[in-house]
């Protein structure tokens, strides 16, 4: 059987002044808007736009997210981003973002696991033509899974609610919303240092999506080795989102 590389798809971001923290650095979350967008760039390009999906009553949902920020990011700074489906099984598929500098290294990288669904929400298919488009080979790895085990009774406990500007054209909480409101929590229980620090890793896992005008409950607390996790639950204390960051860490998991 021939085996042949994923295709590959490219796009160009300026960091703006928006897109980045008091610190000049640009915002974790930023890169995983720049990955969706790419993404989709890449889908429309080779015949799969929003058009196509809503004939057929499927769309594609971020189930799980890693990213690896291994180089200061200033604002100003230009980024190309290329994006491959590296590996997919029946309903999901795994997508890997590279950004480069102007030099052509490597800044950061981004992992997101996408699930397909139908017009139910329950898990879809995949159609057969994307192995042929997009090159993606079956594969054995698991969805990204976190687990933060039980929170200590020191963990930090606030509530968030869901605002208009956060949700974006499912009518939820965007996934990249998220990795605002894990750094904010870590800010808040005096982790400014780690949210900031350079390299990072952050996993998402989520869960279940928060809806608009939603209340949800945060849990942040600090390990040992200077790792942080955190949960965040709806009112009913089950998780939309569990995540963690570790400071310090730069190798994307495979």
């Amino acid at each position: 059987m021939t085996v042949r590389e994923p295709d590959a798809c490219s796009a160009s971001y300026r960091v703006r002044f928006d897109e980045a923290a008091p610190d000049g650095l640009l915002r974790t979350s930023v890169l995983l808007r720049y990955a969706q967008d790419l993404a989709w760039h890449h889908s429309a390009s080779r015949g799969f736009g929003r058009d196509w999906y809503a004939e057929r009553g499927i769309t594609w949902l971020v189930r799980a997210a890693e990213v690896t920020v291994g180089t200061p990011v200033r604002v100003g700074s230009e980024l190309v981003g290329t994006t491959r489906v590296i590996g997919a099984r029946r309903v999901w598929a795994r997508r890997r973002t590279e950004f480069v500098d102007a030099g052509g290294a490597t800044v950061a990288l981004v992992q997101i696991d996408w699930v397909l669904l139908d017009a139910r929400g329950l898990p879809a298919r995949i159609p057969a033509e994307f192995d042929q488009v997009f090159g993606t080979a079956p594969t054995a790895i698991e969805l990204g899974r976190v687990d933060p085990g039980p929170a200590p009774t020191e963990a930090a406990r606030a509530s968030l609610t869901v605002r208009p500007q956060e949700l974006d054209p499912m009518d939820h909480v965007n996934n990249a919303v998220y990795a605002d409101w894990l750094d904010e929590r870590i800010i808040a229980a005096g982790g400014l240092a780690d949210v900031r620090a350079v390299p990072r890793t952050i996993r998402l896992d989520y869960a279940r999506a928060a809806e608009a005008g939603a209340t949800v409950e945060a849990t942040t607390w600090r390990a040992a080795d200077g790792s942080w996790s955190c949960r965040i639950a709806d009112g009913g204390g089950v998780d939309l989102l569990r995540a963690a960051l570790d400071p310090g860490t730069r190798t994307i998991s495979a």
